[in-house]
């Protein structure tokens, strides 16, 4: 098995290496080194590169992100030299952002470090400010970049301060077409924790260690390192990824679980072609009763399950900016990893079958996934995402009552029309009964028990609109509208201890046949980038979040806390501080991110 993943990366690594000494001697305007990838939680630069999209500006592939930092890089300079399309607060934007990634750039015009202000160090290598703060080295053969992290943030309304503060630093180095880089972040969180797994919020996802007195602290260290050529790259990472065109949260994999480790391809052989494909370690947090510490002869200490997931996304461009992207995944549980699922284009369904079905044994959890992402029309964003964990045709028919196990996401963005710095937004996503689940919690589509997809989870629907204003450079103002609800919990119920198949009896039911937890919620957001990464942020929430009963008798394979009362699903859905009508004044101050 080990021989088998050792050929595999091998494999990738000769032909990454093939191809940049061809494409080595290609004259080019702008060449681009390292592939650090810019981590999710950056939405400024995200949002800057959707609009310059929207606009015409720049072409990009938006259903998987991160991005690398070349690549942004490499659209910001492109966006430079077609700096007579923007307008006055992007031409700013851009010359801000280019200054941030200028280690990434080595274009004769450009070839420099940042600039900066209350400088205490500097020569034509390295460079140290407190403004922006950071540490920069670069030479003919090695680039660098520390940056620290520090932040604070709080909430505020009548039930409660819960205030998180952020400590660490994060290191990136650029030798050649090698990048290595890791990240240290630890955060303390006083009073309630507004993130846990079964909450349903977009918060992300911490795996804590709590004590008695109400406080919470987590360490998440990022990192990773990969070689890269003009085409492609192949690392090791341990990071955030996101799969899915959205603007809020992703119903395919949305980012919010922890960050797992994965090995990570990524091929553009061709213009219209683009193979993004992980293998991955996945938190199970289901005890494996055969693996254990023992302590003092006495105490065993239990591990986890192994949980691993391979997923592909292929991306098509039959057209210019019309992106066609089709994908397959599988969660499985053994011992091992297997061979066959390193296989970056591959049908996982069909192997899994292979694998399995010789001695009856049940399958492992597969999934599908589609995404579609026009910007045909100047200023406009057309999207649509589908997960789909099992389809039937004949469930299609209207004379059916069962549904499919799937969730689609459909949005729309329109930017700076018909006015300049505005920008609309709008997304609705329904997630059917039991899309998210399995009957085997080893293999649920999930880590750390967070949801890998979407935050709602299944049996759930999301309305949402966001009006956003950029008055001027760094500022980034918005108003939004949410209106989520979720129906009945339901456990992914195959059969009942007699034998008895469920899993048509739950699938048969309506969907959202009680609203059993409903929230709307509209809020203005402010958030200034003060310098390259130091941010000031403000936000005035209203919302009212409440819980319903469930009605009827329950089905197998029903949950009902607390007898199905409307308390026990708001007290298992949110945090005490949400619950209820609320007024919330927020604030945060962050150095890195």
């Amino acid at each position: 098995m080990k021989k088998a993943t050792l050929s595999f990366i091998f494999l990738c690594f000769s032909m990454l290496f093939a191809g940049n000494v061809f494409a080595g001697s290609m004259v080019k305007a702008v060449q681009l080194s390292g592939d650090v990838p810019q981590h999710i939680a950056y939405t400024r630069i995200y949002d800057f590169l959707d609009e310059l999209a929207n606009d015409g500006i720049i072409e990009i592939r938006s259903v998987v992100k991160p991005y690398s930092r070349k690549f942004i890089a490499g659209k910001l300079y492109d966006a430079a030299e077609r700096k007579e399309k923007l307008n006055s607060r992007q031409r700013k934007e851009v010359e801000f952002f280019l200054n941030d990634y200028a280690l990434e750039i080595n274009a004769l015009e450009i070839n420099r470090l940042p600039e900066t202000k209350l400088t205490i160090a500097r020569n034509e290598n390295l460079t140290l400010a407190v403004v922006q703060p950071a540490f920069h080295y670069r030479d003919n053969y090695f680039r660098a970049r520390i940056t620290p992290i520090v932040g604070a943030e709080f909430q505020y309304n009548k039930n409660g301060t819960p205030a998180s503060r952020t400590i660490g630093a994060e290191f990136q180095a650029m030798i050649g077409n090698i990048s290595v880089w890791g990240s240290l972040r630890d955060m303390a969180f006083n009073d309630e924790l507004l993130s846990r797994s079964q909450y349903l919020n977009n918060r992300p996802g911490y795996e804590y260690k709590e004590s008695e007195s109400q406080t919470a602290n987590y360490s998440d260290s990022r990192g990773g390192i990969k070689y890269s050529t003009s085409w492609g790259s192949i690392g090791l990472v341990k990071d955030n990824v996101v799969w899915g065109d959205n603007y809020h949260g992703s119903n395919i994999l949305s980012g919010r679980t922890p960050s797992f480790p994965m090995i990570t391809l990524q091929l553009k052989p061709v213009s219209w072609f683009q193979l993004d494909y992980f293998h991955g370690w996945l938190v199970s947090n289901v005890i494996d009763s055969t693996r254990y510490y023992v302590e003092n002869e006495t105490v065993k200490h239990y591990r986890a399950t192994n949980k691993f997931i391979a997923a592909n996304m292929l991306t098509f461009t039959p057209v210019k900016k019309l992106n066609i992207s089709v994908g397959n995944s599988i969660i499985y549980a053994e011992n091992n990893v297997q061979a066959a699922y390193f296989i970056p284009i591959a049908f996982y369904k069909s192997i899994d079958h292979t694998l399995t079905k010789g001695i009856k044994s049940e399958n492992q959890n597969s999934q599908l996934f589609f995404n579609i992402s026009s910007r045909n029309i100047k200023h406009l964003h057309l999207y649509t995402s589908v997960f789909a964990d099992e389809i039937s045709f004949a469930r299609f028919k209207p004379s059916n009552k069962e549904t499919n196990p799937i969730s689609y996401k459909i949005g729309a963005k329109l930017s700076n029309f018909p006015l300049p710095n505005v920008s609309l937004l709008g997304e609705y996503t329904r997630s059917n009964i039991i899309t998210y689940k399995h009957s085997i919690p080893a293999i649920s589509w999930a880590s750390n028990d967070y949801n890998l997809g979407s935050y709602l989870g299944d049996n759930a629907r999301e309305i949402y609109f966001e009006l956003q204003y950029k008055p001027l450079r760094g500022l980034d103002l918005s108003l939004s509208y949410l209106n989520a609800v979720h129906g009945n919990e339901y456990e992914y119920l195959r059969r009942d201890q007699n034998g008895v198949k469920q899993i048509n009896n739950i699938i048969s039911q309506d969907f959202i046949k009680d609203k059993v937890w409903k929230n709307s919620t509209c809020e203005f957001k402010a958030l200034y980038e003060i310098t390259n990464n130091v941010y000031l942020g403000m936000n005035v929430t209203y919302s009212n979040i409440r819980g319903g009963k469930a009605t009827g008798t329950a089905i197998p394979g029903e949950i009902r806390p607390e007898n199905g009362s409307a308390q026990g699903y708001l007290d298992l859905y949110t945090p005490k501080f949400l619950q209820g009508k609320n007024f919330t004044v927020g604030g945060m101050l962050n150095i890195g991110f």
